[in-house]
């Protein structure tokens, strides 16, 4: 069974370990947080504090592009775009990971908390009923002070988040408490 993960696309290409899970994952990447890649690839600020670092990420950034700019790749996620919320067909990486861009669409409901970016990603995860995959200990921190009904894993507890995933049925349980 596929673990799936609400995850920014820009982590994806920061932190390799990621596409190398025991078992096989479907990230969900709100499509926002691909049209973030290009302002990254492009942009002067740095993505890491390391040059050396920065110039590797930067390469990989490149790549993920290079990926979902695939024609096929492409017409996937410009059927997802048709419509709020709506999801693309699985964009294969390999036999162990897959891609699914959502369409996702702020609706402010968060908006005074959290920014966009964040918001479109835990309204992913609600709706999707799927947990969240995030390096930023303040997002975390919000997410807990907010009460927002989402389950979030830290990046490094991402192998344990594989092995030990929930399902949407207990993530569902988990919500009602």
């Amino acid at each position: 069974m596929r673990r799936r993960f609400v995850i920014e696309a820009v982590m994806v290409a920061t932190y390799g370990q990621l596409l190398v899970p025991s078992r096989p994952v479907d990230f969900v990447l709100p499509y926002s947080t691909i049209m973030e890649l290009y302002d990254m690839k492009d942009g002067a600020d740095p993505v890491m504090d390391d040059p050396e670092e920065d110039a590797h990420v930067k390469s990989k950034i490149k790549e993920l592009i290079a990926f979902f700019e695939d024609p096929f790749n492409r017409k996937k996620i410009e059927r997802a775009l048709q419509m709020p919320w709506r999801q693309s067909s699985p964009l294969l990486l390999n036999d162990r990971i897959q891609f699914t861009v959502v369409h996702a669409v702020d609706n402010a409901q968060y908006g005074e908390y959290f920014d966009p970016i964040e918001t479109e990603l835990l309204l992913t995860s609600q709706k999707l009923s799927i947990p969240l995959l995030s390096d930023q200990f303040e997002f975390q921190d919000k997410l807990l002070e907010a009460e927002v009904p989402v389950q979030v894993y830290d990046i490094e507890d991402y192998e344990f988040a594989v092995e030990q995933g929930i399902t949407a049925a207990d993530f569902e349980t988990r919500n009602d408490i």
